[in-house]
């Protein structure tokens, strides 16, 4: 699944009994969402490699000829097409959602590969992760409820990857509120 969760280790403070955002204290936990690339860097590089090897090898035929020179444009067109598009879908898959939690916080931001990053913040007491099985846009659209509105989490990921993000959520959150209860 792509995603990481990053867990504090730290103790809270002995002083105040727990650790909070407001006391400048580290999230308790960290979730980093992410798309899945069917396609690594490495694997375009070979995917663009041998589709010009491919496409240039019919012109040996034509090499020397005026047939060659007639024909070379579109195939190096195509071939910049192909580049440029794969491109495209690397950029438009570079969304990430970064998830913290602390006992007393709980902030979602979304960073867009065009446009500025989204914002959502609630307290996690309040906060409740819901599953739509069959009435969201997609199968087991997952939210999290709080504050004055809700949003969506994960929507690039696959329907079994949310409803198995749906559990771990709730139990972070779960942990949150057992961590401002000490």
């Amino acid at each position: 699944m792509p995603h990481e969760w990053q867990k504090s280790r730290q103790e809270a403070p002995e002083i105040s009994g727990a650790s909070s955002f407001a006391q400048g204290a580290p999230p308790l936990a960290v979730l980093h969402l992410w798309p899945y690339r069917s396609l690594p860097r490495r694997g375009f590089v070979i995917f663009i490699g041998i589709t010009c090897a491919l496409v240039l090898m019919p012109l040996l035929a034509v090499l020397g000829s005026p047939v060659l020179w007639g024909v070379l444009p579109f195939v190096l067109g195509a071939i910049a097409l192909t580049w440029n598009l794969l491109e495209r879908s690397y950029r438009d898959g570079s969304v990430l959602e970064e998830l913290r939690i602390w006992p007393d916080r709980i902030e979602l931001t979304r960073h867009e590969p065009r446009g500025p990053a989204r914002h959502w913040v609630a307290n996690p007491y309040w906060v409740r992760v819901e599953i739509h099985p069959g009435g969201g846009p997609v199968e087991n659209y997952l939210t999290l409820r709080g504050g004055d509105r809700e949003v969506e989490i994960g929507a690039f990921l696959t329907p079994q990857e949310r409803a198995a993000l749906h559990h771990e959520l709730q139990q972070s959150l779960v942990r949150a509120a057992e961590a401002s209860a000490h």
